[in-house]
């Protein structure tokens, strides 16, 4: 880490290190970041102020679109499973999206070490969900729990899974040694805890709205935070990345966890690691939070367009449905196919309460009248509709 660029930083100071290299094996003697407590909102120029606005707008219009859906919750799961597959990708680990989405009709001793990891974040993202579902606060608890679920069965599920590291990190090695990396971290232990138990106590504190915090820039600012810090040995990109929608959520910026903002940010990997260290260097918040709050706008509408695609389709569904007078079973899956574009009779039984051959019979009408196909997935029989898939995929 070139310790120049850091010394001199008004928001944080740096720290002596030293250990052994585990690239070179040698002895080394460094510094560390060590970010000062987030406190009050900064003070942000009028074009920072406008693209938060814009942002909000967008967050606002896709509030808006999902409050006119009967069941939001039936949109979560192309949301979300887009989400895990992109976060993951940024960290390194790629499975294809149309395998995240054909999950579920794929056995789990035939799924890839890639998809396991990138459904351990579903997994964790249901669980955060529904704890704020609950009323429920984000707490240290809720994040070393989503941490010990989106490792578990990987390389990093060690002993440090679901607590604060024991170990100090280095950020973008790259195979070289510490003196080389992009940046790093604060050393572990008690400061480390500490740091981490300060950021989410502040977390919590901005849905009180006692000091006017606006939801957006405290999300940035969190996020920031949340980077700096490091708090896991692995994982932080991804926690990190959710913890933005869970704040948006506990501070009723948003209402449903449906917004998907890591294809964003992956798309501009460069310049996303830049404008965080950006911040421990300067100190000037608004390139950081100019940057975040374009993310989130084009996410939002990004997000906003595919439910609207989607609910376009399913209305398309109707239409056919209606056409050929077909009710009862066959209505109920048309309703939940937006949300799972790949199925198989297992899963449309469970769905819909019906016998498994009764749906099977419904799903042989749904191909006939072209709302379904056919397709085999490792010798059992499955379906996908096409129409939901490129909604999802935006072809």
């Amino acid at each position: 880490m070139d310790v120049t660029k850091f010394d001199a930083s008004p928001i944080g100071n740096l720290t002596p290190i030293s250990g052994t290299d585990k690239t070179s094996g040698a002895s080394f003697h460094h510094f560390a970041y060590v970010p000062h407590p987030l406190g009050a909102e900064p003070a942000l120029s009028n074009s920072t102020w406008r693209a938060v606005s814009r942002a909000s707008h967008a967050l606002g219009r896709l509030q808006q679109g999902s409050a006119i859906v009967k069941n939001p919750s039936i949109l979560r799961q192309p949301t979300l499973r887009r989400e895990a597959q992109s976060t993951s990708a940024l960290e390194g680990t790629f499975a294809p999206l149309e395998e995240v989405l054909a999950a579920n009709v794929i056995d789990q001793s035939n799924r890839s070490s890639a998809l396991r990891e990138v459904l351990n974040y579903v997994q964790a993202a249901e669980v955060a969900f529904e704890s704020l579902e609950q009323g429920r606060r984000i707490t240290v608890g809720l994040i070393e729990q989503l941490h010990a679920d989106l490792v578990a069965g990987t390389a990093a599920d060690t002993d440090d899974a679901g607590r604060t590291r024991s170990i100090q990190v280095a950020i973008g090695t790259q195979g070289r040694g510490v003196e080389q990396a992009r940046f790093i971290p604060m050393p572990p232990g008690a400061t480390l805890r500490a740091a981490f138990g300060d950021l989410i106590d502040w977390v919590r504190r901005s849905d009180e709205s006692a000091d006017g915090r606006d939801p957006l820039v405290a999300a940035a600012m969190a996020h920031y935070q949340f980077e700096t810090i490091h708090p896991f040995n692995d994982g932080n990109g991804r926690l990190g990345r959710l913890l933005i929608v869970l704040q948006l959520l506990q501070d009723h910026a948003l209402s449903e966890p449906l917004l998907s903002v890591s294809p964003w940010f992956e798309a501009r990997r460069d310049k996303y690691q830049d404008a965080l260290a950006e911040v421990s260097v300067t100190g000037d918040w608004n390139p950081w939070v100019t940057f975040f709050a374009e993310g989130l706008e084009a996410s939002a509408v990004d997000t906003a367009t595919r439910l609207e695609s989607l609910l376009a389709v399913q209305e398309h569904f109707h239409d056919v449905l209606r056409g050929a007078k077909a009710r009862g079973i066959v209505r109920d899956i048309v309703d939940h196919l937006i949300g799972l574009p790949f199925v198989n009779i297992r899963n449309l039984a469970d769905l819909t309460g019906a016998t498994y051959q009764a749906a099977s019979t419904a799903a042989g009408k749904l191909v006939d009248l072209g709302i379904l196909e056919e397709m085999t997935t490792q010798g059992v029989r499955a379906f996908r509709a096409p129409l939901v898939l490129a909604a999802i995929l935006r072809r």
